[in-house]
C-alpha cells in the first residue's frame, strides 16, 4: 500500500479508484453536504449524506470473494485471562499507592503512564466484550465486561453496550450514534482552544453525550453493573484508602484525554486531510468522504487492535485477534482505504489544522436502528 512518509503522520492517505469509488459516483446526485429539516447551513458543516453506512456493502462484497472470512468469526477465550492480568495490576498499582501524595511526580507518572494505558486496554476490552468475543455464552461476557469495568471505578459497561452496539447499527444517523458530537459541541468548540479542550476531557463527552442523545431503560444487568462497582469502590477505600481509588479514577480520566492511546476516540471515524468543511458547489456534488479510518501501527499492541477499524466495523463478529488475518485475506479491499500513521499525530492535527473539527464527521438522516430500549411508543427496538 503506497502511503505518504514525509507529511504529517496524522495525514491521510489518499484513496485511489476501485469499484466501490465507481459506485459512489453513480449515487453522488442523491448526496448533499446540508442537514436536513430547518438547520440552516451556515450553521452545520457536518457531510449530510443519504446514501448506505459503506461497512454492510463492502461486507457483502469480501464474503462473495472470500467466503473463508467468515470462519474468523467467533470469541477469543485470551481476552479473559488478558483482563484478569490487567485488572490484577490496576489493584496492585492502587494498592501500592495509598500513601503516596497525589500531586506528586510518582503518583501522576503511574497514573499516565501504567494507569492510563491499563484502563485504556480496559475500555476496549470491555469493547470486545460487548460483540460477544471473549465468550459463547451471553451471560459469560455481560459479568465478564463487569469485571474489566472495576478498576475503572465508575459503572459504564453495561450501558455502553446498548450505546456501541446501536453505533454499529446506525453509523453516523443523527440522533442514534451517540459516537457523533452535535452540532452545538462543534459549534462551540470550533477553535484551537475548543479543540484543545475537547481532546484533554473527550473522555467525558463520550460518558455524558449518550445520556443526552436518548435514555434507556434500566435493566438487572445495570443494576448488577452500579452495585458491584459501588461495593469495590467501597472496599478498596476502607482497605487501601482515598487515594488508590483516586488513582483508578485519574487513570480513567488520562486515558481518554492526551494520552497516545486516546487518539483513537478521534482517529477513527472524524475526516482528515484537504476534504473538510468544502463550501463550495463542486464539493457539495461530489461523494461523501469516507467516514471510518483504520491505524496499523503498535498501539494496537496495548489496545486490542482497535485500529483495525474498518475491518472491525465491517466484520464485528472477528475478535481482536484474527483481525490482521481478516486484512490480509481481504486486502485488496483495504490496500487503498485512507488509514492513519500516528495516533499522537492524529490529536496533534485534530486540534492545530484550521481544517479539521468536531464538524468533520458524516452524518446521515435516515437508516439504522436503536439496539435495547423502546421506541417511541413502547415497542422493542434491537
Amino acid at each position: 500500500m503506497a502511503m505518504s512518509s514525509s507529511v504529517s503522520t496524522a495525514t491521510i492517505t489518499p484513496r485511489t479508484s476501485n469499484k466501490s469509488d465507481e459506485n459512489m459516483s453513480t449515487t453522488s446526485e442523491q448526496e448533499q453536504v446540508s442537514p436536513p429539516g430547518d438547520v440552516g447551513a451556515d450553521y452545520d458543516h457536518f457531510f449530510w449524506t443519504y446514501t448506505e453506512e459503506p461497512h454492510r456493502t463492502r461486507r457483502q462484497a469480501i464474503i462473495k470473494a472470500h467466503p473463508e472470512v467468515l470462519k474468523l468469526c467467533g470469541p477469543e477465550l485470551l481476552t479473559f485471562p488478558l483482563v484478569l492480568a490487567v485488572v490484577t495490576l490496576q489493584i496492585l498499582c492502587a494498592y501500592a499507592l495509598r500513601h503516596t501524595p497525589v500531586l506528586s511526580l510518582p503518583y501522576l507518572l503511574t497514573a499516565y503512564a501504567i494507569g492510563a494505558t491499563a484502563n485504556q486496554n480496559l475500555f476496549l476490552a470491555i469493547h470486545e466484550i460487548t460483540h460477544n468475543l471473549a465468550f459463547k455464552s451471553p451471560l459469560a461476557n455481560r459479568l465478564l465486561a463487569i469485571l474489566a469495568n472495576l478498576p475503572i471505578g465508575i459503572p459504564y459497561s453495561a450501558s455502553f453496550r446498548p450505546y456501541h452496539l446501536t453505533h454499529h447499527k446506525s453509523l453516523g444517523v443523527d440522533g442514534l450514534d451517540t459516537d457523533l458530537p452535535t452540532a452545538l459541541e462543534a459549534w462551540f468548540l470550533d477553535s484551537v482552544a475548543g479543540k484543545a479542550f475537547f481532546a484533554t476531557f473527550q473522555i467525558l463527552f463520550y460518558a455524558l453525550r449518550p445520556m443526552m442523545v436518548y435514555q434507556l431503560p434500566l435493566t438487572w444487568i445495570h443494576a448488577l453493573n452500579v452495585v458491584a462497582q459501588l461495593a469495590f469502590d467501597v472496599l478498596l477505600v476502607r482497605y487501601a484508602g482515598g487515594r488508590a481509588l483516586g488513582y483508578l479514577i485519574l487513570s480513567s480520566f488520562l486515558a481518554g484525554s492526551l494520552h497516545p492511546c486516546a487518539g483513537h476516540f478521534i482517529a477513527e471515524h472524524y475526516v482528515f486531510g484537504q476534504q473538510s468543511r468544502a463550501q463550495d458547489a463542486a464539493a457539495a456534488k461530489q461523494a461523501a468522504p469516507e467516514e471510518t479510518y483504520s491505524y496499523y501501527g503498535v498501539l494496537n499492541y496495548l489496545t486490542y487492535n482497535v485500529g483495525l477499524h474498518n475491518e472491525h466495523h465491517d466484520f464485528p463478529a472477528v475478535p481482536w485477534t484474527r483481525l490482521w488475518k481478516l486484512n490480509a485475506i481481504a486486502n485488496e479491499f483495504y490496500r487503498d482505504l485512507p488509514c492513519h500513521h500516528s495516533w499522537v499525530g492524529v490529536i496533534w492535527q485534530f486540534v492545530l489544522d484550521k481544517e479539521v473539527g468536531l464538524w468533520c464527521r458524516v452524518k446521515r438522516s435516515q437508516g439504522g436502528r436503536k439496539v435495547g430500549g423502546t421506541g417511541g411508543h413502547g415497542q422493542p427496538m434491537g
